[in-house]
């Protein structure tokens, strides 16, 4: 009986949306200047798709954004009058049950949320979507595209089985689901990006999806820090965590001091401090597909996992090296990445496909960078010219002592990187963006 009842309630719903569709279907009013921007993660730690709805309004289209509201985003995605956030809320606290059982009723719960959410908003030429995660959420913008008129366009990021088969293993029920959902609904997409000419090529072998490759650029405000902000930058985050603080007093009451700079308050000179330590950054999500004991075990050696890691992190005991694990707003992260000395990515993709997109960002401040290697990094950092490729922990470790040896040293080989990388002229997001993505939507 109550199974009956649920599955009535499912067709009435089905059926209240058909025809809202329906009648959407017939307000062709703006629909060529709407786009719609799904990510079913957080916004403000989805970078790729705050600037694809950045680019899309730049181009004079109207955007709704749906994500979840976990970090706050970036301010010029708030303040741009052309883009609207709707925020999705997550399904939490499901303690009760077999994992799988918890796992399905998240994801009908939010099929069903995604589609109601959807289906309330104006109609839109484009759907954009990012991938992963994209369970439930390729079928239900395909579902809403098909009934409203609207075009989905996938971003893949990576495969989302492959990250579950991280923590399932490859073989198991769920994964080898998921992938089958994966290839079946990402072939009905209308146009499909994707991070990496290996995943094009995987994509088209294996998949039957035709992808264009739109490489994870830097945006603009990825660029190196003036002095003065870093200085700002530092005091700001002393106050939270010591290892941002001076070690000593200055010799001036005038004087404000951090670990790695000074300034005299009466004529507002910063200085970089004679001896300072070097500032090392790896940036992080601290998921399955990132292994910190290599840094660990490399930092030995020369001298939700987050948890896990801030345990091994207390167990050292280092006497040069001291560590920080904190969670920037998103308007400090650059400004931090154009402070540092060497930036350090310990990414292994989960299918061999992706880029890590903090080396872009890393690349995009003229940071160098040392970079775990993996199938396709070559795509993005090369060794020995914009950066170092390392295997293991030895690997690095001999790395950091190569390029901190004389450190801060004008004519060593951290500064030979990074003047490299300050030649570059690098291509920038945007106008990656406007000579890429653009003319797929114009000209269809």
């Amino acid at each position: 009986m109550a199974a009956s009842c649920v599955a009535l309630l499912v067709l009435a719903l089905l059926l209240l949306v058909l025809l809202l569709g329906l009648w959407k279907r017939g307000r062709q009013t703006g629909r060529a200047r709407h786009m719609v921007v799904v990510v079913l993660g957080d916004v403000g730690r989805s970078p790729r798709m705050q600037y694809h709805a950045l680019s899309l309004a730049q181009s004079g289209f109207s955007v709704t954004l749906l994500g979840f509201y976990n970090s706050k985003p970036r301010d010029e995605l708030l303040q741009n009058d052309r883009i609207q956030i709707v925020k999705l809320t997550d399904l939490r606290g499901l303690g009760a049950g077999p994992r799988i059982l918890q796992y399905g009723v998240k994801v009908v719960f939010q099929a069903v949320y995604l589609l109601w959410k959807m289906m309330r908003m104006d109609p839109a030429a484009y759907i954009f979507l990012q991938n992963p995660p994209g369970l439930p959420a390729i079928a239900v913008c395909w579902f809403v595209g098909c009934i409203c008129g609207s075009k989905l366009v996938i971003d893949w990021h990576n495969y989302g089985y492959s990250i579950m088969g991280l923590v399932h293993g490859p073989r198991h029920p769920i994964v080898l689901l998921a992938k089958w959902y994966e290839k079946f609904f990402g072939r009905l997409s209308h146009l499909n990006l994707c991070v990496t000419n290996a995943m094009r090529e995987d994509l088209a072998e294996n998949w039957c999806v035709r992808a264009v490759t739109l490489y994870d650029k830097p945006a603009s405000f990825f660029k190196e820090t003036p002095l003065d902000l870093q200085h700002e930058l530092f005091m700001k985050l002393s106050h939270m965590y010591s290892p941002f603080q001076s070690c000593s007093d200055p010799s001036h009451p005038d004087t404000e001091r951090s670990a790695f700079t000074e300034r005299d308050c009466q004529s507002g000179v910063v200085r970089r401090l004679h001896g300072r330590p070097a500032l090392l950054v790896s940036s992080t999500s601290w998921t399955e597909d990132e292994d910190f004991s290599i840094l660990l075990r490399a930092l030995e050696r020369k001298g939700p996992l987050r948890e896990h890691y801030r345990h091994l992190i207390s167990q050292k005991h280092l006497q040069h090296i001291r560590f920080c694990t904190p969670w920037l707003e998103a308007e400090d992260y650059p400004l931090l990445l154009g402070s540092a000395d060497l930036g350090v990515c310990l990414h292994m993709s989960s299918s061999g496909l992706d880029l890590p997109m903090k080396v872009v960002d890393m690349f995009g401040c003229h940071l160098p960078v040392c970079a775990v290697n993996f199938k396709c990094l070559h795509e993005l950092v090369r060794h020995g010219e914009n950066g170092l490729v390392f295997k293991d922990a030895e690997e690095l470790a001999a790395q950091l002592q190569m390029l901190f040896s004389k450190f801060p040293d004008p004519a060593g080989k951290l500064s030979q990187f990074r003047k490299k990388l300050q030649e570059s002229g690098q291509q920038r997001w945007d106008e990656s963006w406007q000579h890429t993505v653009l003319p797929l939507l114009t000209h269809r």
